[in-house]
Formats: C-alpha cells, sequence, structure tokens
C-alpha cells in the first residue's frame, strides 16, 4: 500500500480540503445503475452500482458514513479507482439515506447489518463474482460488526473486509465529537440528522428543540426506536469493538493515528485505536496512519 503524504498536516484543514476537493467522475464512462432492495416488509435500501468495461475481477460493495451517501467524495473517489482496477463498484445507502425517506418506516442505526446482508445474499443468488465489504466511518463499524457477527458463515457472503475511520467505539466517540474543538462538526452533523428525521414525515421541527448533540439525537430518536432504550446501551451493544474476535474473514482497519471528527468521517480519538488488541481476532489487521 503507498504511504499516504498529507499536503497539510493540521487535521481540521485536510477534513475541510477533502470535502471541497474535486473528485474524479466516472459516472461517464462507466454509467450508474440504481437498484432498490426490499430488505424487509416496508423497508427498501438503494444501492448504485457501476460496472467495469469488461468481465469484473469481483465485486466492492462500500457503505457510507454518519448522515452520507452515494455521492460522498470518498465513495466516488473508491468507485473510480474500482473501477479503472477492473472491479464493479456497489455504493450501499443506509434507511433514509440519499433520498430514500420515504422508502422504509424505520431509521438506520450504527449496528443495523440486516440490510446489508439481504443485499449480499442478492449478489450471491446472481452468481457474482467474489464480493469485498468496504465500510466508512459509521460504515466501518457495521461491516465489522456484520463480518464478527456472522463468523466462519461471513464467509458465504464476503471474502474480505475494509472498515476504514472507524468508531470502534461508538460511547468514545461521542463523547470526543462533544469536544468544544469539534463543536463545528457536531453541529454539521445534528443539522443533517435534524433534517432527514423531519424528512421522513415521522417527526416534526419542535421534537428537536434543546438538542444540539449526537448523544442528545440517539438517546431521544435513535435508541427509542429500536429498542435499545438510551444512548448509552445503543452504543454498548453496537459497538464493533465487541465483535471484533467473531471475525473469521479478513479484515482491515484502517485508523488515523492523529485525527479530528470529519464532516464525513466519524472520529476514532488515537487513545480508543492504541488501546484495541487484535490478539483476539487472528484475522483482523490494524493500520494506523500518520
Amino acid at each position: 500500500m503507498p504511504d499516504f503524504r498529507p499536503l497539510v498536516r493540521n487535521p481540521h484543514l485536510q477534513t475541510i480540503l477533502a470535502h471541497y476537493w474535486k473528485r474524479p467522475d466516472s459516472d461517464g464512462h462507466f454509467p450508474i445503475q440504481r437498484r432498490l432492495f426490499r430488505t424487509a416488509p416496508n423497508v427498501q435500501v438503494l444501492v448504485q452500482s457501476q460496472r467495469p468495461s469488461g468481465e469484473p475481477r469481483g465485486e466492492i460493495v462500500m457503505v457510507h458514513g454518519l448522515e452520507g451517501s452515494g455521492d460522498a467524495g470518498y465513495m466516488r473517489s473508491l468507485s473510480h479507482a474500482a473501477l479503472r482496477a477492473g472491479y464493479a463498484a456497489h455504493r450501499f445507502h443506509m434507511r433514509t439515506c440519499g433520498g430514500t425517506e420515504a422508502l422504509c418506516t424505520t431509521l438506520y442505526h450504527a449496528g443495523l447489518t440486516s440490510d446489508l446482508v439481504e443485499v449480499l445474499r442478492t449478489l450471491r443468488a446472481e452468481g457474482r463474482p467474489p464480493v469485498f465489504l468496504v465500510g466508512f466511518s459509521l460504515g466501518g463499524n457495521v461491516v465489522l460488526k456484520l463480518a464478527g457477527e456472522f463468523g466462519d458463515a461471513a464467509r458465504d457472503l464476503v471474502c474480505g473486509v475494509v472498515a476504514a475511520s472507524t468508531p470502534l467505539d461508538l460511547a468514545a466517540c461521542a463523547r470526543r465529537i462533544a469536544d468544544p474543538d469539534n463543536h463545528f462538526y457536531e453541529a454539521r452533523f445534528v443539522r443533517r440528522m435534524r433534517a432527514r428525521l423531519c424528512a421522513t414525515g415521522r417527526y416534526r421541527p419542535e421534537e428537536f428543540a434543546g438538542i444540539d448533540t449526537v448523544i442528545g439525537l440517539d438517546d431521544r430518536f435513535t435508541a427509542p426506536s429500536f429498542g435499545f432504550g438510551n444512548a448509552g446501551n445503543y452504543y454498548r451493544t453496537q459497538s464493533s469493538i465487541r465483535f471484533l474476535a467473531g471475525i473469521r474473514v479478513p479484515a482491515l482497519v484502517i485508523q488515523a493515528k492523529f485525527v479530528t471528527t470529519r464532516a464525513s468521517n466519524s472520529l476514532l480519538p488515537s487513545t480508543v485505536g492504541t488501546s484495541v488488541s487484535w490478539a483476539g481476532a487472528p484475522t483482523v489487521s490494524g493500520w494506523m496512519t500518520r
């Protein structure tokens, strides 16, 4: 893997530059197919797929981060790289994301793997080549948790998993994003979460009065919606760090040693990343960028 040599070292500048950086446009050469998958009663999720010119060497399924979509810069960049390398690229959308608020009656959360499992099973039933999972930020938590939940059975669905900038410990990351130096990022997340929840038609703007943190939103809306009770229990039960030991397919976890919370990629504090032991997860490798 080539060394990453950033133009600037300041993590805040890196975040802002990455958001506005021009991404490669592969849509003209590799047309996007929008496909809806019915993954449960009253639930449909969107997958944007592109295929290379020849027979694909494999299939890469990408999962976006908190309040992201297939149009996020990192999703477009990886799709472009995958297609150029001869792989089919699939940009999976979590429930109600990417303009699909009306396609299901529930929300999404950081540990919701069932929709992705149904998409993977459909690809397998269609006789697709080997499938690899890539998750960014919150999507990284989803793909690692899925691999850990299924253990040996995950080999029937995927050949390998990559997770980038993953909040392995959801509670630690939620607390870190609430720190004063990350106020700009948290405020942006909260605005987007509030707008998406209102767009589902299930909530009214006045219900968000006084809630200005990610933890507050998860405690009031996300956790109760899925029976977790409160944010603390939601974070504890759905953090991928609890599932690493169950992973049996090759997995790569990529984290930044010095990072702030990104507008598209949720933060993993270095104190969390360096405390993870891979000894109990023999198929998982960790790579810390500098």
